[in-house]
């Protein structure tokens, strides 16, 4: 079956007959994309307002997840470098093969990033690589939201601190010239161990000059708190606030070797702390974010995959559920982050942290949500829909994704998927051939 043309096109949208909260509901999305009405007799009373209908046949209604941590294009490498230490993993594989990457690859392994995003039910993500210029075009044409960074690494040199900061500068204008609502610039220092000080603060400077976003790997392992602490003194999140990075714009990913005084800071300067469970399970890095006290803080949360490279998977709805086992588990807690709280870091914490919203289904916010499929084994029977949707379902079960009141999938169809498919696997098959043609 084929998706219907019209729901491509863009103009005021009624869905009907979904249920949120566990209540009947029908939803109307205005030609701006916002969501204007909520309620049972919405369909009756403003249907007549829609161009385009879709039959929710009793379907959940969820907000859109929110990826605020990812490297997209890292989708051309998944499965590619698995079960290894990570100063191999990185030294032997992802360096060498991410030296032969092409702005042409980046376009279609962000492509691919996208179909997988759109197909396990995330609208919006935030992502730091390189060839951001293609990624854009990517998300352009994907229609999802995303807040782009350019990874920004001196290596504590100044010839390539003021390279950096021309690429930064240029891409950051790049963006803004789209004029494209969906997307967003960030600056992307990558973190305290490959930017120096002054690249630190250029990028709080420029970011606050420009009103943009910060995009940072923060303590993700103990190499990295221990060097800091040798080489100046004091541990990564200290060496970030004097430099300016700690911002309410800032989302700084990982976290594992947070103490309880930076997570303290990182609350009282409104950074936003992206968990990213699975990738640092898989790589090993020792140690559980400590989100309890992070949330005894009043810190933000939120949930990110990183690269498919070192997580395999961009589903959201995977690393809910992990998320809440791994913190159960390390800190020995079966009470810790419940499902509740692990549906909110994927919804509207991580709306907040990039910008997009609030992460609510309600009159005012934009059309970004998900349809649930009522019928799957995951969700029967239905003793809670959020205990459902964190412990039992993946992304499969997600039937409908709109972002920005376009509809991006209906009935698990997405157009052009099969085209990126193809692209997608040769490119990644050219690049494993080039890296062993190289060894």
């Amino acid at each position: 079956m084929r998706m219907e043309h019209e729901l491509l096109e863009t103009g005021p949208l009624l869905i009907r007959n979904v249920k949120l909260d566990a209540k009947p509901t029908d939803i109307l999305i205005d030609d701006r994309g916002m969501i204007s009405a909520v309620g049972r007799e919405v369909g009756r009373v403003a249907g007549k307002e829609a161009d385009r209908v879709i039959e929710g046949n009793g379907a959940t209604v969820l907000p859109g997840l929110v990826n605020t941590h990812t490297h997209a294009a890292m989708t051309l490498f998944r499965g590619y470098a698995d079960d290894m230490p990570l100063s191999a993993w990185l030294s032997e594989k992802i360096w060498p093969i991410e030296a032969l990457l092409t702005g042409e690859d980046v376009y279609w392994g962000t492509k691919l990033a996208c179909l997988e995003m759109i197909r396990s039910g995330t609208v919006a993500f935030a992502d730091m690589y390189f060839f951001m210029e293609d990624a854009a075009r990517a998300v352009s044409e994907m229609g999802l939201c995303a807040v782009l960074s350019y990874g920004f690494i001196d290596l504590f040199s100044e010839e390539k601190r003021e390279r950096e900061c021309r690429n930064t500068d240029k891409f950051v204008r790049f963006v803004e010239s789209l004029e494209n609502p969906r997307i967003r610039p960030a600056v992307g220092p990558h973190a305290v161990y490959t930017v120096s000080p002054e690249g630190l603060r250029w990028c709080a400077e420029y970011a606050a000059q420009r009103e943009i976003g910060i995009h940072i790997h923060v303590s993700e392992t103990e190499k990295e708190v221990r060097d800091a602490v040798s080489q100046w003194g004091k541990r990564p999140v200290a060496i970030l606030d004097e430099c300016g990075i700690l911002t309410p714009r800032t989302v700084a990913a990982h976290g594992c070797w947070l103490d309880r005084d930076e997570c303290m800071l990182l609350a009282r300067r409104s950074v936003h702390v992206s968990h990213n469970p699975t990738s640092n399970m898989k790589l090993a890095t020792g140690r559980a974010m400590p989100y309890h006290w992070l949330k005894e803080a009043g810190a933000s949360v939120t949930l990110g995959t990183d690269g498919c490279a070192s997580n395999n998977s961009l589903d959201l709805f995977t690393d809910m559920k992990i998320a809440a086992l791994l913190q159960k588990f390390a800190w020995n807690s079966p009470t810790l982050l419940p499902a509740e709280e692990a549906l909110a870091m994927a919804t509207s914490s991580g709306a907040r942290a990039l910008g997009t919203g609030n992460g609510r289904v309600a009159p005012g916010e934009p059309a970004d949500l998900i349809l649930i499929d009522p019928r799957a084994v995951c969700n029967t029977p239905v003793h809670s829909m959020t205990s459902n949707i964190v412990y039992s379902c993946t992304g499969s079960v997600v039937m409908t994704t709109i972002c920005h009141g376009r509809v991006l999938m209906h009935n698990r169809e997405v157009p052009g998927e099969d085209e990126i498919l193809r692209q997608a696997a040769r490119a990644a098959r050219a690049l494993v051939e080039k890296a062993r043609e190289g060894q």
